[in-house]
């Protein structure tokens, strides 16, 4: 049987164990937690339960001290993290989350449960991971690294747009 891109699901790919924060640490917690475990993103869980609730990036992290001229020890993680989680399902397929990515301009998305309990992240890497495989190590699946690049290029500036002073040469 072949399978195709939309029959793999998020939660083939996705990073399992991710490390999180509580909404009222501070953003120090946040900024040492990507350090350590060399992310780009941490998950901000509820502080009473364990339900997602937001993302925080180390962008997010410096866009707050600079803009209030304070250490990150005196900022809580709630108000530099995003607002409006943008996540998936372990049960989605790649090809739903990728859309997401793409729609929403993110590189990393939370997998959440039913619940809104984080099970997981995928990231456009953990896709690239998998693109990049050659074929008999996936058999079947038709994700092209040309696919990946654009699923970047969508994420990062938008649809890609050819200067009208540019040319294209046929051989």
């Amino acid at each position: 049987m072949t399978l195709r891109f939309n029959d793999l699901e998020v939660g083939d790919l996705m990073t399992r164990n991710v490390v999180s924060v509580r909404a009222s640490e501070p953003l120090s917690t946040a900024a040492k937690l990507l350090w350590d475990y060399d992310c780009g993103v941490v998950p901000v869980i509820e502080d009473d339960g364990e339900r997602v609730i937001g993302v925080v990036t180390d962008r997010d992290i410096c866009m707050a001290t600079w803009s209030r001229n304070l250490a990150p020890s005196l900022i809580g993680t709630f108000e530099a993290m995003s607002q409006g989680l943008v996540y998936c399902s372990p049960t989605d397929s790649v090809e739903v989350a990728e859309g997401i990515m793409r729609s929403r301009k993110v590189r990393r998305l939370p997998v959440v449960d039913a619940a809104g309990k984080m099970v997981g992240i995928l990231s456009v890497t953990d896709i690239a991971r998998v693109a990049r495989q050659p074929s008999t190590a996936r058999p079947g699946f038709d994700i092209s690294p040309a696919h990946v690049v654009d699923t970047l290029n969508m994420i990062t500036t938008g649809p890609l747009k050819v200067p009208a002073y540019s040319r294209v040469e046929e051989w």
